[in-house]
């Protein structure tokens, strides 16, 4: 299942033109806040009617003004879990899960009561009222009551925005389930990095209404020019499993026959996870080192170097372990003659990958 976008709107100072493909997985709208995501994620619900465009979803149309077809809110089909829970005060979580049944209208939903639950670990909360519930918690209601009305899609609006640290750890792991366990296509709203990192299959980034990149997720991350905050969050995301979980509180991972050692990280042996590196975080060395105390060390050829307006750069390598960017002074480039087919070692220390930055479920 396909959403595709193509609209334009003009809200008084701020206009919004913006034209994207989101398949199946998660599609994450990433930039800063003002730059449209929101009012792109309200027009696909219905609840802001772009004056020109088209909405699709596979050969369904919700809009399209040259035809003058537009299909209200009500019937689009599309589940919207807000910053917010916003469940009934007065209800039991078993029916403020309910509710949101009400509203597949005959339609079989692709998961039952009994697999949200199960899913989104709510089975202990049925009974509760939304007061007693933490915020992690009420927010895993909404996202079940979202599920059981048998939406084509889910629309997450930044959905981790009210939650502190904490509650974010909890509910990560959430929307990695419904990725990889389910059919349903997710757009998410976010201004954060490590959380698209985590998340997205897919990135559409937003600078002023407008989109400037879009793709899979470790091609546009790993572009600086594009991201929201610049060279700051450039970074590289691995794919690899998990080999041995040490004594020592180290797990072993291999990413493409390297090995990898992070802080421990939840996990069997061979499952899969997604590891972003920092570009800021790796160290570029012309000869294998010794005696480093970092336990990291990944071999590459230089792909690309991409000097900055500033003193910095960024070097692209290409490993086994998959693309991974270096963030380094222009004078280390010229200094170390780094150039497209270089060989280099990327050094990275194991207590720089903090665990918000691994994934797993991938």
């Amino acid at each position: 299942m396909t959403l595709a976008v193509d609209i334009r709107h003009d809200f008084g100072g701020f206009s919004l033109d913006a034209k994207f493909d989101a398949p199946r997985g998660i599609t994450a709208l990433f930039g800063r806040s003002g730059s449209g995501k929101t009012s792109i994620v309200r027009s696909i619900a219905g609840l802001i009617k772009p004056v020109e465009g088209i909405i699709r979803v596979d050969d369904r149309v919700l809009q399209n003004t040259s035809s003058q077809t537009y299909v209200p809110a009500h019937l689009r089909r599309m589940g919207y879990v807000f910053q917010d829970a916003r469940l009934f005060p007065h209800k039991s979580v078993r029916s403020n899960l309910m509710y949101g049944a009400q509203f597949a209208k005959g339609r079989t939903a692709a998961v039952g009561l009994d697999d949200v639950v199960e899913l989104l670990g709510l089975g202990a909360l049925l009974d509760r009222h939304p007061r007693t519930l933490s915020g992690g918690e009420a927010q895993r209601v909404a996202i079940g009551r979202a599920l059981l009305s048998a939406p084509e899609m889910i629309l997450a609006d930044e959905p981790l925005a009210s939650l502190d640290e904490a509650r974010k750890a909890e509910i990560l792991p959430y929307f990695e389930a419904l990725r990889d366990e389910t059919q349903i296509p997710i757009l998410y709203v976010s201004h954060s990095v490590s959380e698209v990192a985590r998340l997205a299959t897919t990135v559409v980034v937003l600078k002023d209404g407008r989109v400037i990149a879009q793709g899979d997720a470790a091609t546009v991350l790993g572009d600086a020019r594009v991201l929201p905050t610049g060279v700051r969050d450039a970074g590289a995301l691995l794919e690899a499993h998990i080999v041995q979980q040490h004594e020592d509180g180290l797990t072993e991972l291999e990413a493409g026959g390297v090995p990898l050692f992070l802080p421990r990280i939840k996990g069997a042996p061979r499952e899969k996870v997604r590891v972003r590196i920092a570009a800021q975080d790796v160290i570029l060395a012309k000869e294998k080192p010794d005696g480093l105390s970092a336990l990291n060390i990944i071999p590459g050829r230089v792909r690309s170097v991409r000097i900055g307006d500033g003193p910095g750069a960024i070097v692209t390598l290409e490993t086994p372990a998959g693309a991974v960017l270096a963030r380094v002074t222009r004078r280390s480039v010229v200094r170390m003659g780094l150039g497209e087919g270089a060989s280099l070692y990327a050094v990275v220390k194991t207590v720089s990958v903090a665990p918000s930055d691994v994934s797993g479920r991938v």
